[in-house]
């Protein structure tokens, strides 16, 4: 398994304990880097600059050894005929934005089912190159940025950082690379660090992790020429469930025609992948086209958390993957996404998501989505009467909250929203919680508008 080295002491703690890995493995340069890091005591530490001068007579004996024997004498000798597709190939943990991290064992045959699901969409020439950037304690990181272009056969440049932009930009114009997985965060670095000819030779930027804003998906089409390719996954499911891809070349055959790319969606079901709505106030199966909580069901769909049946407790029902997502899906396949089940407040009877709001709420107070900094965030707290408010945390506003409030109202009713929408509580703090990945922080935000209302928290 791969920790998250930016996770925090307490994330990394409990990953560490519910894993209950005995030996770590790193680099004593990258110890240097991260010395605020908990690191482990130093007889459990495995050092690879230690390490690798003593396998160097190994190694060159099996380079001969794979230029004479065959793949399935050597498959034989080294043991690897003995494991079965159930098998866990890999143990990633959830990135814990709204609470503690959960351990998420990806077997060879989910791993294997969403690299073919993910080839029968994506077309590339052989000498194609990918860019590898994003972590491989990410699922998007591991499974589209290592394993896809390693068994697709197909060129790979590496760097140890998302957040470097120009640079990548740079690895990107020289190796001619074909196809980028990112973030919406490190998109806009992109938008300000790099030149507009940057992604002439991508042919698929794929984006996810977090919802993709219109106006930043906008505004860089416009600058580079590119279109962002805005996907849906999660890590239960290794990770890809989802990606809106450009439409192919006009053709001159007859027939009806089914776009790749639908705006406002996430894109169609990769194939293989079996998708039910059910009502998150009945629980009851509605229609695919009405917005409710999204199953999935396919090969790509984990067994269970780390932990057993006790952790998989409503997770599961009949062979269906509870997401923990609210959206809908057209009769085509696309998936729309309005966003998880924690980023809800019930008022009154009625679901307010908190994406949209933060959305009006940008429009309102004329914030470009393209800003690398977080603004603003809408969190979910108690309320006497209603059961739940919403609060606003945001860096921009340390008077006149009042005003403020009256403002966003004003605002919403203008953008044909209900004034129900509008926060109850302003929070002026002075920086939004993120996390490494570009997510907010739930937890955090929610810790930051309890403690400034006094409230006690229960994570």
């Amino acid at each position: 398994m791969n920790f998250n080295y930016s996770a925090s002491e307490g994330a990394f703690a409990s990953s560490v304990k519910q894993s209950g890995v005995d030996w770590f493995i790193t680099a004593d340069t990258f110890m240097r880097k991260l010395q605020n890091f908990p690191w482990p005591p130093q007889r459990d530490l495995i050092l690879m600059e230690r390490e690798i001068p003593l396998l160097k007579g190994s190694a060159k004996r099996w380079g001969v050894a794979i230029k004479f024997l065959t793949a399935g004498f050597m498959i034989k000798k080294l043991g690897l005929d003995a494991p079965t597709g159930a098998d866990e190939a890999v143990l990633m943990f959830t990135s814990g934005s709204s609470g503690e991290p959960k351990g998420v064992p990806l077997t060879h045959h989910n791993i294997l089912s969403n690299i073919s699901q993910c080839s029968s969409r994506i077309t590339l020439a052989p000498q194609s190159r990918f860019l590898g950037s994003l972590p491989v304690f990410h699922c998007f990181g591991i499974t589209i940025g290592l394993w896809y272009p390693m068994i697709g056969g197909y060129d790979m440049v590496t760097y140890p950082s998302p957040l470097e932009a120009k640079r990548l930009g740079a690895l990107i114009k020289q190796y001619g690379i074909s196809l980028v997985v990112t973030t919406p965060t490190f998109l806009r670095g992109f938008m300000k660090r790099c030149e507009p000819d940057t992604f002439k030779t991508v042919r698929y930027l794929i984006v996810g992790a977090e919802k993709l804003p219109d106006e930043l998906s906008a505004a860089f089409r416009e600058k580079f020429g590119t279109v962002p390719c805005e996907g849906y996954g999660l890590t239960e499911a290794s990770p890809v469930c989802s990606v809106n891809f450009i439409d192919p070349a006009p053709s001159n055959a007859a027939g009806d025609f089914i776009p790749g790319m639908k705006k406002g969606s996430v894109g169609a079901l990769l194939p293989g992948i079996a998708v039910r709505i059910t009502s998150p106030h009945t629980g009851r199966v509605v229609p695919v086209t009405t917005s409710g909580m999204i199953w999935l069901k396919g090969p790509n769909i984990f067994p269970g958390y780390l932990g057993g049946p006790e952790a998989d407790r409503d997770i599961f029902v009949d062979g269906w993957l509870k997401t923990g997502d609210i959206g809908s899906a057209d009769e085509f396949g696309f998936l729309k996404i309005e966003g998880r089940i924690s980023r809800f407040s019930k008022i009154g009877g009625e679901m307010v998501p908190h994406e949209a709001l933060e959305a009006a709420i940008m429009n309102i107070w004329n914030l470009d989505p393209a800003d690398e900094e977080r603004r603003i965030a809408v969190v979910t707290i108690p309320d006497p009467v209603k059961g739940e408010a919403v609060a606003l945390l945001t860096t921009l506003v340390t008077d006149y909250v009042h005003q403020a409030r009256t403002l966003i109202r004003h605002g919403l009713i203008d953008q044909g929203l209900p004034a129900l929408w509008c926060p109850k509580e302003i929070i002026p703090v002075e920086h939004i919680p993120v996390l490494p990945s570009g997510k907010l922080d739930i937890k955090q935000c929610r810790m930051l508008a309890y403690e400034a209302l006094n409230i006690p928290f229960e994570p």
